[in-house]
């Protein structure tokens, strides 16, 4: 039975500025036809407007196309310090482009910054095609990705975003992967955040197409697209206070429009929302083990997620622990022993579990009988 042994009301000490209203008390307006603007953390989705509906995201597409180069990265299938030569293909690619020549070698990661920065197509290709042998392997690889995300709108033709029938994903989905890659390969921002860079021993200039870098505080990237019929599409990303927002903006009718739409998507979500520890800051209370080589186990929490949470429900945050009076040995590391509920007016927000920090091996007959002989000398 688990008996509830710690019942804590509590309110999470916020700066003066944490607890001002709402800045943003009616819908957000603009003219772009989807909108999406998620939390990283926790993946919420804060605001939305026709966020499944599918588009043509343009240059957006290579979220995806870095989220597989970092993974291969990651995976040390790919190196940054690796040389790649460009073939006939990527020298093929038009639109945005860093002008890449067949035969030209370069760095995966002067590539990475040429697709962050510049929006190259060209590097975007020569990437993919060192990662999966082709950029129809590569968009294969894209496709299969995006569905173990739960992508659902999202069908990808290429690897640039270049106008393709049936080339098209959705604000949700754009900020699904948007999120994939800057919570799991952070070091993206060492590309994203450039504003001005070269190449080539800097004889070739880069400026970054994402003007938010340079003029909204806070900015990490993300990704820029616009094409004749995509419009003008951003997946932007920012931090203030240990928070970040990705504000996915599809088919807005101006470059202005799709900048000033997603400030106006950040601010909110900045302005508005907070991520909670709710997490104590005394230790655990340890559980006794019956029967165990140790005389007890420390409970420890299975996870360290935060809550995201508007800004002026903060104080109406609780929680309640319930953790098992006794258990008996064997103990498994991570077996549950307990849970921590947090609740807001009423409503539980999530519930955590409580497991333990380690194994406890049973007591063998010979460790009985070792302990009843050694108590007895003791005694004696």
């Amino acid at each position: 039975m688990l008996k509830k042994i710690l019942l804590l009301f509590f309110c999470f000490a916020l700066s003066l500025s944490c607890l001002m209203p709402c800045v943003y008390a009616a819908p957000i307006t603009s003219g772009a036809q989807s909108l999406a603007l998620m939390e990283k953390e926790t993946g919420t989705l804060i605001y939305a407007q026709n966020e499944h509906e599918q588009l043509e995201p343009a240059s957006v597409t290579k979220v995806m196309t870095l989220l597989l180069v970092m993974e291969a990265i990651a995976d040390d299938r790919l190196h940054y310090e690796d040389m790649l030569s460009v073939s006939d293909h990527a020298a093929s690619m038009g639109g945005s482009q860093v002008y890449l020549k067949v035969g030209e070698q370069m760095s995966v990661s002067d590539l990475i910054k040429a697709v962050c920065v510049a929006s190259g197509n060209d590097a975007a290709v020569c990437l993919a095609e060192a990662v999966a042998g082709s950029e129809e392997s590569f968009v294969e690889r894209m496709n299969a990705r995006a569905k173990e995300l739960g992508m659902n709108e999202t069908h990808f033709l290429n690897c640039t975003g270049l106008p393709a029938e049936g080339h098209v994903t959705s604000a949700y989905d754009i900020a699904l992967m948007s999120r994939e890659l800057i919570l799991n390969h952070p070091d993206i921002r060492n590309y994203t955040t450039i504003w001005m860079d070269t190449l080539r021993n800097g004889t070739f200039q880069l400026a970054n197409t994402n003007k938010l870098i340079r003029f909204y505080d806070g900015a990490t990237g993300l990704k820029t697209g616009s094409t004749d019929s995509a419009l003008y599409c951003l997946s932007a990303t920012a931090e203030r206070d240990g928070m970040e927002l990705i504000a996915a903006i599809m088919k807005a009718p101006t470059s202005a429009e799709r900048f000033e739409t997603a400030k106006n998507l950040l601010s909110y979500g900045f302005a508005n929302y907070t991520l909670v520890d709710v997490y104590p800051n005394e230790a655990l209370p340890t559980i006794p083990v019956n029967m165990g080589k140790k005389g007890s186990v420390q409970p420890i929490f299975s996870s360290r997620d935060k809550i995201l949470m508007e800004k002026t429900k903060v104080s109406t945050v609780e929680k309640s622990m319930e953790l098992e009076e006794s258990i008996s040995a064997p103990v498994e590391e991570g077996q549950p022993i307990g849970t921590l509920t947090i609740t807001s007016e009423g409503k539980t927000l999530t519930t955590i579990p409580l497991v333990a920090g380690e194994s406890v091996d049973r007591l063998s007959y010979w460790d009985i009988v070792q302990k009843i002989l050694h108590e007895a000398l003791f005694i004696a």
